[in-house]
């Protein structure tokens, strides 16, 4: 789903009217709610559209205020229903689905077939410019809502059928087995009728239909959610709310949860990796995530996407130590890529120890050799571009650096080149602008391989931010997706995955567990699968 990021900055340490309002240590919600914590977050880069968030921060948000078909196990990452009472199918392209009764948004309005219909016909629509409209390409009719240029034809997706105020049917442009899975992400989450009669009023104050209702939003300062006491699902708030607190630096909110002003940090910066564990003990949480960290290229510049690159691109990728960086840099929290999925998949979900072989092996002598056959770095200078505004970014891209110049024997053969700030660096990637390689992360939606690699290879997928292109690749993809038998489906996607390596399509740095500590005003804080604090389960006092 979302680019991986960690945008923060000092709010509480310096802010007497924030820490009086509930930064950190015992601001109370009202009602039943109980008492409120203060959590670590940046601003999203895009307002609160579910269609239009495919970023951890904004993602952090829409996880609280949101229910859909389905919800990831938080433990487990499995597909559960949730609003779904029933998704049936009987050639994995058709499908009818049955909304559970008893659930409204948080404004009293019912949920329908039609909040999701209406939804998802918004979102695929071109009109609407949203970031996650190509997961509605599955359906019947995309081409026509949202055609590759040009302007759209229809105004709602041929595909989605209300049936009845409880039921409706989806039909496919070819054969999914893996549909109902993807049904969790918030891309596909219902909207209420305000949504599209008082839009603007709607992304000041977001409603939705989830355990937590938006109370106010300062952007660059914090975001503060509360608990909805008409909440109808199984997974209650077992707090009063949450205060999102916009950090620009993970290292002073470290700073902060140290001196007592902030409850969560839920992204432990590396230079506080090394004692962490002396500072929080048990409060301090490392544990797998659905995460892996790569270079990406700009394959719009012709100059590494000629033919030859790949060479370049391989023996960039080999020239890489990674064991010594991720032991020296990041202290057990990444383990070396050696595919480009997560372990979090396991086996049987299509995660492949060693898939990439020697090519991400570290090897100077070969990595030298293959970048000369390849014509040599593109302008002489590997230029890794990265955002600024956390401290962790700066030390692995030196490392990187340092460990290419080393292997190379060329002190200036590869440099860092930041930029100020996370919306900075995306706007500047969405507009192809980048001179080089650059820092890309990948959070995953849901838990199918298919997920680590349509969005990212696929040509002119949500999240191919180097306009990567590759016919095998996407026959191979289509093939996958068209299969029913669930182990045919994963080697598909594997060989697929195998043109990406052969191409070195983006460079496998290392899979991310997902890090956190807490004050000891709070108890049962955990990570799911994402990477993403289980808010609604953290009891406070």
């Amino acid at each position: 789903m979302r680019g991986v990021t960690r945008a923060r900055g000092a709010v509480c340490a310096v802010t007497v009217a924030l820490a009086a309002a509930g930064c950190g240590g015992g601001s109370s919600g009202g009602g039943t709610g109980g008492a409120v914590l203060s959590s670590s977050w940046g601003d999203p880069q895009n307002p609160l559209e579910p269609a239009n968030t495919n970023e951890v921060q904004g993602g952090k948000v829409l996880d609280m205020i949101f229910r859909g078909l389905k919800k990831y196990d938080p433990r487990t990452g499995k597909a559960t229903d949730m609003l779904a009472e029933s998704i049936r199918t009987t050639d994995s392209r058709n499908f009818t689905i049955r909304v559970k009764r008893g659930w409204t948004f948080s404004d009293g309005e019912k949920v329908t077939a039609r909040s999701f219909v209406d939804a998802w016909n918004y979102g695929a629509s071109l009109r609407h410019n949203q970031k996650n409209a190509y997961f509605f390409g599955y359906v019947d009719g995309y081409d026509k809502v949202h055609p590759g240029s040009g302007a759209q034809t229809a105004e709602t997706l041929s595909g989605l059928k209300v049936v009845d105020d409880r039921t409706f049917t989806v039909r496919l442009r070819q054969t999914f087995s893996g549909f109902p899975d993807t049904l969790g992400y918030a891309a596909f989450a219902p909207l209420p009728r305000a949504f599209f009669t008082d839009h603007a009023a709607w992304l000041s104050r977001p409603v939705g239909n989830g355990p937590y209702t938006v109370d106010s939003y300062m952007k660059g300062s914090r975001m503060s959610l509360r608990k909805w006491d008409g909440y109808p699902g199984p997974d209650k708030a077992r707090n009063g709310g949450v205060d999102l607190m916009v950090y620009t630096d993970n290292n002073t909110a470290y700073t902060d949860l140290m001196a007592g002003n902030l409850d969560l940090v839920d992204d432990v910066p590396a230079a506080q990796l090394k004692n962490v564990r002396s500072d929080l003990g048990d409060r301090y949480i490392n544990t797998p995530a659905g995460i892996i960290q790569t270079l990406a290229f700009p394959y719009y510049d012709k100059a590494w996407n000629k033919p030859g690159a790949e060479k370049v691109r391989t023996g960039l990728s080999m020239a890489i130590n990674r064991k010594q960086i991720t032991e020296t840099i990041f202290d057990r929290t990444r383990t070396p890529a050696t595919d480009w999925t997560s372990p979090v998949l396991g086996v049987a979900g299509g995660y492949k120890a060693g898939l990439c072989g020697r090519a991400c092996d570290y090897d100077p002598a070969g990595a030298k050799k293959l970048i000369e056959e390849g014509g040599g770095i593109p302008g002489g200078q590997v230029r890794i571009t990265y955002n600024a505004d956390t401290g962790s970014h700066k030390e692995w891209v030196d490392a990187v650096c340092n460990s290419i110049n080393n292997a190379l024997g060329d002190g200036r053969a590869c440099v860092g080149n930041p930029v100020g700030t996370f919306a900075d660096f995306r706007n500047r990637i969405g507009r192809h602008k980048m001179p080089g390689p650059f820092r890309a992360g990948w959070q995953m939606d849901y838990p199918l391989i298919q997920n680590f690699l349509q969005p990212l290879y696929y040509t002119d997928a949500s999240s191919n931010d180097g306009k990567w292109s590759n016919r095998q690749f996407d026959r191979l993809v289509d093939r996958a997706n068209a299969e029913t038998d669930r182990a045919g489906a994963v080697r598909l996607f594997q060989r697929a995955e195998e043109v990406v390596r052969d191409h070195m399509a983006a460079i496998p740095l290392w899979y991310q567990n997902g890090s956190a500590g807490y004050s000891d005003r709070l108890s049962d804080v955990a990570l799911n699968p994402f990477s993403v604090p289980v808010y609604n389960e953290i009891k406070v006092g």
